[in-house]
């Protein structure tokens, strides 16, 4: 068996955008083999199991991922992450990959993939709800498909919309308040909020918004109005509506599974997507397993090699 956990990783985004984008236009076939999450729940946090075959790319496997909002204050990241590769043909276990940081450039490069075919502009303003590590790779992803004029940056530390703003001073950049953030192109929200923090009032038309945050029961960050106002794409049917930003307004009845426009696997595949420059779009992503095998067969594949740090 294969061990990747050496103390820095060496993936390029655009390759990792490429492959994601592949794998969701797989799902789009229907033959890709992926149960939902399951979670098991500590006071603290959650851990979740996500196992995945994808024939098209000869790769099956299983993530085991925590999610711990608490764990900064430790000094750990909030998310870490182990795949064990599984040999098709035989069951063999054939690789074990540190997937902490592979699972924040998954996630980047699904938001990049959806604003891609969801964004009206390619030359936006670029606004960030939360600064963390999801809210850096939705950045460094969206930066490989739009050419982005600005960033507004809102935290719940100041220091932190700081240390985000300096790490990134290539942009033209503002940290700003929620109402603020919201004035731009393309929105990212990547917070664990249980509530929500973007009012409907701020969200013009024309946006697209990628709403990562909420990927787990109970979560949401957007106001459910804006939810019925939009065009509404998902990752995966089960585990949207399980666990994505959806899941409180359908539970409270604000919303309706019905009211889903379609998958982002659909819209890649152009069987779906924005019907015109004025309406918003919503990119509901929960996190599928077939992103990490994406990602996993890249790295296996490198003939440079793959660090990849833990924690």
């Amino acid at each position: 068996m294969q061990y990747y956990h050496r103390p820095e990783i060496g993936l390029s985004f655009d390759g990792i955008i490429s492959a994601v984008e592949e794998a969701f236009a797989e799902h789009c076939k229907g033959i890709v083999q992926m149960p939902a999450k399951v979670y098991v729940t500590f006071d603290t946090g959650d851990f979740r199991t996500m196992p995945a075959y994808i024939p098209g790319l000869d790769i099956a496997g299983v993530k085991i991922v925590n999610v711990h909002p608490g764990n900064r204050e430790r000094g750990l990241p909030t998310v870490m992450a182990l795949t064990v590769i599984i040999d098709a043909a035989t069951g063999e276990p054939s690789a074990l990959l540190n997937a902490t940081r592979l699972t924040d450039f998954r996630t980047g490069a699904a938001g990049a993939v959806a604003t891609k075919y969801l964004s009206p502009k390619q030359d936006i303003v670029l606004g960030l709800i939360g600064s963390g590590r999801q809210a850096e790779t939705q950045l460094e992803a969206i930066s490989r498909v739009c050419e982005i004029r600005e960033i507004r940056v809102w935290s719940r530390r100041e220091r932190n919309q700081k240390a985000f703003l300096s790490q990134f001073s290539q942009y033209e950049g503002k940290a700003t308040s929620l109402e603020r953030t919201c004035d731009c192109d393309v929105l990212c929200t990547t917070t664990p909020s249980t509530s929500p923090l973007v009012r409907d009032e701020w969200i013009s038309e024309g946006m697209h918004i990628n709403a990562i945050g909420a990927d787990a029961p109970g979560k949401q960050e957007l106001d459910p109005a804006i939810l019925t106002r939009a065009r509404v794409f998902i990752d995966d049917y089960e585990q949207a509506t399980h666990s994505g930003e959806i899941n409180v307004p359908i539970a409270k009845g604000l919303f309706s599974s019905a009211d889903i426009a379609g998958t982002l696997g659909e819209v890649v595949c152009g069987k779906k997507g924005r019907e015109h420059d004025t309406e918003i779009t919503i990119f509901d992503s929960t996190g599928l397993a077939l992103q990490d095998l994406a990602i996993a067969k890249i790295a296996l594949n490198n003939e440079d090699g793959v660090d990849l740090p833990f924690p």
